[in-house]
């Protein structure tokens, strides 16, 4: 986050609620509070969601660092960082009335940046805000702004996509992987940059073709079949790929990225199903993000009513399932009897998050609008045989604070790569129709 030092970030509320240790990440630089901020923090102390746990954790921190200097010339943070200061209100800048209303939140901790800025003028001011639309309007002042993004991926053209296509392959590798044992050793197979775990292959040479993966366990390079789930039958390389990582019990954590029709969820939904005699319960779930980030209370209706909207492209997902059944098949019925016995529990995430997650199926879909202190938060409570699978797409992301660069998902498939419980798939050709596919490309 920092550079040179002699700076000083203001922060805005919502970088504390995105990450209660923001205060560490900016070196020997200066941070400082408004006031407004902590009015703000007192607003979401109360609650179990992840900004409710941030607000406490930072006006814990701060609680520490207590003392008058706090209000009068700063703290320090710690070793060779800089130090904290709150700053309490003052009038408005006559510069700021003449263009905001001195009513809003977001103003008066403008305001505090652009007195700093003013009374310091051979410091660099810069106000830290996830809010774009807050960093345009301090711009405009000739303040400088800036994104929060200690926990950013540099660069998404070059995320890991968890497949790749090796041309040329020497014919008797490929014809050994349809002989038994169905694998060959991973120094037999040359590439350009090298393997890593759980990753997957198409082998090609002309017209012959194998589908592979590098298997961690084994230190083989082991052929993936394409093979019917649930009544679901992978369409393309990728969904191949992506089943046999669902189905594959010694990786416990997979993700699951691409457009919408790709078939995410379906697959997951449909590997749970097939695994479920391996696990306790099978928990489907999505974060809920209401409009302008509200809270749910805002909606109108009953809690049902408010959730269902949010809710409905899960059940969707468990209707495709069933529909390749007849009613009287044993497979359709029992979908319906793991829904009543809750075997099966199709909920927000913030329903399921209290639960005990030991011997859990756990699918978590929409992941891309997950912070990644909340994704880090849901793996970390993974219990005993519990196998977790975050999907999503990471270019359609509904939370306000977050995009492609510093969502959870994006933020997990960058630092798992490598390690031998993970596995991640890429799905880019979408599945459902023709139609559905040309608008997701062209529109």
């Amino acid at each position: 986050m920092a550079g040179r030092a002699n700076k000083i970030f203001v922060l805005d509320t919502n970088v504390i609620l995105h990450d209660s240790s923001c205060i560490h990440q900016f070196q020997e630089n200066d941070v400082v509070i408004p006031i407004t901020v902590l009015e703000e923090l007192d607003q979401f102390k109360k609650g179990n969601e992840t900004l409710n746990y941030h607000a406490r954790e930072f006006l814990r921190t701060l609680d520490s660092l207590s003392g008058d200097r706090l209000f009068d010339g700063g703290v320090k943070i710690g070793r060779r960082l800089g130090k904290i200061t709150i700053k309490l209100e003052q009038p408005f800048h006559e510069d700021l009335v003449l263009n905001f209303k001195t009513g809003s939140p977001d103003h008066h901790i403008l305001n505090t940046a652009y007195l700093l800025s003013k009374n310091n003028p051979r410091k660099e001011v810069i106000l830290v805000t996830k809010d774009v639309n807050f960093r345009m309007k301090a711009k405009s002042m000739g303040l400088m702004a800036q994104d929060y993004k200690s926990d950013h991926v540099k660069d998404i053209s070059t995320l890991y996509s968890g497949s790749r296509v090796l041309e040329d392959v020497e014919d008797v590798l490929i014809d050994a992987m349809y002989k038994i044992p169905f694998e060959i050793e991973f120094n037999q197979l040359h590439t350009q940059r090298a393997l890593t775990a759980n990753e997957f292959m198409i082998l090609r040479n002309g017209q012959k073709s194998a589908l592979a993966v590098n298997d961690p366990f084994s230190g083989k390079i082991r052929r993936v079949d394409k093979t019917p789930v649930y009544g679901i039958k992978p369409r393309n390389a990728e969904q191949t790929f992506a089943l046999n990582a669902l189905l594959n019990n010694d990786i416990k954590l997979v993700t699951l990225s691409g457009k919408a029709g790709t078939g995410k969820t379906l697959l997951a939904l449909a590997a749970a199903l097939e695994r479920r005699k391996y696990f306790r319960q099978i928990f489907l779930a999505r974060p809920v993000v209401p409009l302008s980030n509200k809270d749910l209370g805002f909606l109108p209706g009953d809690i049902k009513s408010k959730l269902d909207p949010y809710m409905q492209p899960l059940f969707d997902n468990l209707a495709v399932i069933q529909g390749q059944f007849k009613e009287s098949d044993r497979n359709h019925q029992r979908i319906k009897e793991m829904l009543e016995q809750e075997k099966l529990v199709i909920a927000p995430l913030s329903y399921i998050r209290g639960r005990s997650l030991v011997k859990i199926f756990f699918i978590v879909d929409e992941a891309q609008n997950l912070t990644p202190h909340e994704v880090k938060t849901i793996i970390t409570r993974a219990g005993e045989n519990t196998k977790i699978i975050f999907t999503g797409d990471i270019f359609q992301i509904d939370h306000p604070y977050l995009d492609a660069h510093s969502n959870g998902l994006s933020y997990l498939i960058e630092k798992m790569q490598g390690q031998k419980l993970y596995a991640h798939v890429n799905l880019e050709k979408g599945e459902r129709s023709e139609l559905a596919d040309l608008a997701s490309n062209l529109l």
